[in-house]
């Protein structure tokens, strides 16, 4: 099966087929910086993440463009809160964003654009509007013709004439319609602002995206991603800005949106004050263990956290390192070792085909599990060798095309000789059932942060985590 996406353009699958293979124009909007990352942000990121690095397990080329939103009326009114400069603020932020790049092992974007520093090529696109007549100029802003666009609502499915302005509309008097958006914003006092020809002022939230998608991407792109929540207005708005400016449609090929984030039921918001920041929970778990939540489900979905998810994904991780740990025995041939080289080739295919099935982490990561099961039972039946090493090699493969980092658990050499030599004096103790004190090893050492397993082949041990 070749590789299926859902786009919301068609809302349908549909085969992916990019405009010149085998590169891949992928642009993921990203934050607006004006207070700490979220873990709602790490859930988008992490989706994108997975989908370049599946594209690119499959051999195709992506470029891969990223946007701050580093000056907009959410930035200037939390600096006004805090009483320091806009541009700064955002760049606090920023700085953070790269911190997390690291700790949630994020492939960097190849480009990460920012407003302040693509305002020429706003300019630009917001006069070429202004001269095809899709725009207009109301006392230094300046406005999109919503109507003039006969495309206006093929994202979203919304009619024009059906729609209201209410809260994500704002109503202003000077407008021709309603409905009509901000290409450019006049200057305000106390707020930055750059030169244009309509006079000094800041760029609208829509335009921003328009422009750096053309000048970095070109007229038309592969992928375009973000969360549910950017379907309307902001990626209804993109598609109309793109496509008059350039005459060229679709200005994206395919719409990839993921679900927002549910703290126990409730939409994770800030007016909720509800928000768990990346930095919160990076405090207390790895990165990985946010990855597998976000993994566990479709990434169209809404996803669910609590404590007791947070738990479920770090046994997860638990047992993803446990199928590592060494063989204890060294058999090759056999039917268990037929088996193992059975089940690996099935998890690859299976793992193919729930991938290529419109990026289905969750059945993925299934067949992922699976194979650990078949693993961790070929150990204890005494496997080995090439077929127990090529398993562990394909665990391993498949969880990094996931953006999962497993490394066998290292240890220093100078600690291995006494661990080993308290397993024989428990194994010793048990012999002579001493159970007591044989016990009194075992959780010695899981204090110590030493994991015992009792198997057919001998007692085995791992560091915990």
């Amino acid at each position: 099966m070749s590789l299926h996406v859902y786009n919301t353009l068609s809302k349908r699958l549909e085969p992916f087929e990019p405009l010149d293979p085998p590169w891949v124009k992928m642009y993921v909007c990203g934050p607006t910086v004006y207070d700490k990352a979220h873990i709602g942000h790490a859930m988008s990121a992490i989706v994108f993440d997975v989908v370049r690095r599946y594209l690119e397990y499959r051999g195709y080329r992506v470029v891969h463009v990223m946007n701050f939103t580093d000056v907009d009326d959410k930035i200037i009114n939390r600096a006004n809160e805090l009483g320091v400069d806009p541009l700064d603020l955002a760049q606090k932020y920023i700085r953070e964003w790269f911190e997390h790049v690291h700790a949630l092992n994020l492939l960097p974007a190849h480009y990460y654009p920012r407003v302040t520093l693509t305002i020429p090529q706003i300019i630009h696109m917001v006069q070429t509007l202004l001269d095809k007549g899709y725009a207009y100029v109301v006392d230094g802003d300046v406005y999109y013709r919503v109507r003039k666009f006969k495309g206006y609502g093929k994202l979203s499915g919304r009619n024009l004439d059906e729609l209201r302005a209410g809260a994500r509309v704002e109503v202003d008097e000077r407008k021709e319609d309603p409905l009509d958006f901000a290409l450019w914003k006049a200057a305000k006092p106390g707020e930055p602002a750059w030169d244009s020809p309509w006079g000094p002022g800041r760029p609208g939230w829509h335009i921003e995206c328009s422009a750096m998608n053309h000048y970095f991407l070109g007229d038309q792109i592969d992928i375009h991603g973000g969360g549910t929540d950017l379907i309307f207005p902001h990626h209804e708005n993109e598609i109309a800005q793109s496509e008059a400016y350039t005459g060229k449609e679709p200005f994206a090929k395919y719409w990839l949106h993921n679900g927002m984030l549910q703290l126990r039921g409730e939409k994770m918001s800030k007016s909720l004050g509800n928000l768990v920041t990346i930095d919160e929970f990076l405090a207390e778990h790895e990165g990985d263990v946010f990855r597998l939540i976000v993994l566990s489900s479709h990434y169209r979905k809404p996803l669910g956290y609590d404590d007791e998810v947070v738990a479920d994904a770090e046994k997860a991780l638990q047992r993803l390192r446990g199928a590592l740990r060494p063989p204890v025995g060294e058999e090759e041939e056999g039917d268990a070792a037929a088996r193992l080289r059975e089940r690996t080739a099935h998890a690859r295919e299976q793992f193919l085909a729930a991938m290529d099935d419109d990026f289905n982490t969750a059945g993925a990561l299934g067949h992922i599990f699976t194979l650990v099961r078949a693993i961790n039972t070929a150990r204890d039946a005494g496997v080995g060798g090439s077929p127990f090493a090529q398993a562990q090699a394909t665990l391993l493969e498949l969880t990094h095309t996931l953006g999962l980092e497993l490394r066998p658990e290292a240890v220093a050499a100078d600690v291995v000789p006494f661990i080993d030599h308290l397993i024989e004096i428990r194994s010793e103790l048990r012999k002579q059932k001493q159970w007591a004190l044989a016990d009194r090893i075992r959780d010695r050492l899981a204090q110590l942060g030493v994991a015992l397993e009792d198997t057919p082949q001998g007692t085995t041990w791992r560091w915990q985590r």
